[in-house]
């Protein structure tokens, strides 16, 4: 409808939006939402080589990266502006069982990370470590199997000795991303137990059982080698759910919670969003971040353009935190 005014007479010369929009520095000026440097973290995967760089095919743009490679890295995405890193590991072959053990040996690509980022940096970084099985079991599944089925409580135990190894190194947040019930509960228990209460848990409160993972599976070569993760992971028609699961793991001790993927569930970030305080991360997944590359490599899109409508679009759900493969290349080409 148009307004008018009391004598009848439309009023749309009074009232313009438009005069809002008509220079990029008024449009800079009002705009109600903006992705900065400090609200990006940066995924790394890490082998358990001292240097490398395996580029990723499915991901153009990234890569898998020994640890030399990967401190030069992070030193770089330094200057850019981005503060904080999510980490990964791709343990060796021979390191993968049943039981995941090789999250905790001494060599393993994560815990060596964490020792030589804390000493280069300190608390100048803000260093997230990803608490899962699925990288380090033969099977590929993210819990210990019991007659061919992931085992929820048996698995609890073994996630919170990961996430205290992880702490013990340096890790300022530990993510549990494996979606069994009770497992922040758990991690909190003993992180504490430890001595560890600083350590904050940004957990995967909301995580679904999604295609847009593909990628990933061959970033971290964590493809389960039989079934699926229906079992565990969200059913992408439920919202109701997600929220139900927010709120368990914020009443287990959660200080952060994330919702994953980001773009095909932004209506799921705000209806977390509504309903808790504690900060909320997305995050902007391999396939959202591929499907992106691959239209931009045959000209279909503008990439620049289309990473910061995305980037965007999350934090206007109501994210705080945007967790991205697009960071570094975002802030390096000045798209934000």
């Amino acid at each position: 409808m148009t307004p008018n005014d009391s004598s009848g007479r439309l009023t749309s010369g009074r009232i313009r939006p438009r005069r809002l929009r008509r220079t990029p520095a008024i449009r800079s000026m009002v705009r109600e939402t903006a992705v900065r440097a400090n609200q990006l973290v940066m995924p790394h995967f890490l082998l358990h080589h001292a240097r490398g760089e395996e580029a990723i095919s499915s991901m153009p743009g990234i890569s898998r990266l020994g640890h030399d490679d990967f401190l030069r890295q992070v030193a770089d995405d330094m200057k850019l502006g981005i503060r904080a890193v999510l980490l990964f590991g791709l343990p060796a072959e021979e390191h993968k069982d049943e039981n995941g053990s090789g999250a905790t040996l001494a060599e393993d690509p994560v815990l060596r990370a964490l020792s030589a980022l804390r000493r280069e940096y300190d608390d100048e970084l803000v260093i997230f470590t990803d608490v899962c099985l699925c990288a380090y079991t033969d099977h590929g599944h993210c819990g210990l199997l019991e007659s061919g089925t992931v085992a929820n409580d048996p698995t609890l135990a073994r996630l919170a000795e990961v996430a205290v190894a992880h702490a013990r190194a340096g890790a300022h947040f530990v993510a549990p991303s494996d979606m069994m019930d009770g497992r922040v509960a758990a991690i909190r228990d003993a992180l504490d137990r430890d001595g560890l209460s600083d350590v904050g848990i940004l957990s995967y409160a909301v995580k679904y059982a999604s295609s847009y993972y593909g990628p990933f599976r061959e970033a971290a070569d964590s493809a389960p080698g039989e079934g699926d993760r229906k079992g565990y992971q969200m059913d992408p028609g439920n919202v109701r759910e997600a929220l139900k699961e927010a709120a368990l793991d914020e009443a287990e001790g959660a200080d952060m919670l994330m919702v994953k993927p980001a773009l095909a569930y932004l209506d799921v970030i705000r209806a977390v969003r509504h309903n808790t305080h504690l900060p909320l991360a997305a995050y902007n997944v391999s396939g959202e971040y591929s499907q992106v590359k691959a239209a931009a490599e045959k000209g279909w899109l503008d990439e620049a353009k289309v990473v910061h409508e995305n980037l965007q679009s999350i934090r206007r759900a109501g994210a705080d935190v945007i967790i991205s493969y697009h960071a570094r290349e975002a802030l390096q080409r000045g798209w934000l």
